[in-house]
């Protein structure tokens, strides 16, 4: 099928591109899913605080998912979650174009959040997620309080 580079993604031929135009194929492309700007910003606050993780990270065998920084001793897993991919209350937004593609991608990217959640929980994982949005000063408060919480609750078990 033959079609003009512009037209809706109804319009595309079997095996072409899911993208609704070439300028959203373009952009989508260059749309990191690991060492993303909020993500390596994290990570250096994280670091100059002198604590030492992991990146990207499969935390059980079996399990098809990466914590972006973890901390394995203490089984902390963080996520720095894009507001866009991941369904910020405050800064999501959806497509007006190709709508249904969209909304379930999105929902199903929310979806295997909570359930990535849920599967580390009950593996003794503790999972923090943090939109884009958060200052990276605030996620190391956060981190270093809840590493600081789990190695006094394992010295505690001793």
């Amino acid at each position: 099928m033959v079609h003009d580079r512009e037209a809706p993604s109804t319009m595309r031929a079997a095996g072409t591109s899911w993208a609704s135009t070439h300028g959203v194929r373009r952009s989508m492309q260059s749309n990191r899913s690991k060492n993303s700007g909020p993500e390596v910003a994290v990570r250096s606050a994280l670091h100059r605080a002198g604590l030492r993780f992991r990146i990207h990270y499969r935390p059980l065998q079996g399990l098809k998912r990466e914590v972006d920084i973890a901390f394995t001793r203490s089984q902390v897993a963080v996520f720095v979650d894009g507001c866009f991919w991941h369904g910020c209350p405050i800064h999501a937004t959806r497509p007006a174009i190709n709508v249904e593609w969209w909304a379930t991608k999105l929902d199903g990217n929310i979806a295997r959040d909570r359930l990535t959640n849920e599967v580390l929980t009950k593996a003794g994982w503790r999972v923090l997620r943090f939109w884009e949005h958060v200052g990276p000063a605030e996620v190391v408060v956060a981190v270093v309080a809840e590493l600081a919480q789990r190695r006094a609750k394992s010295a505690s078990v001793r």
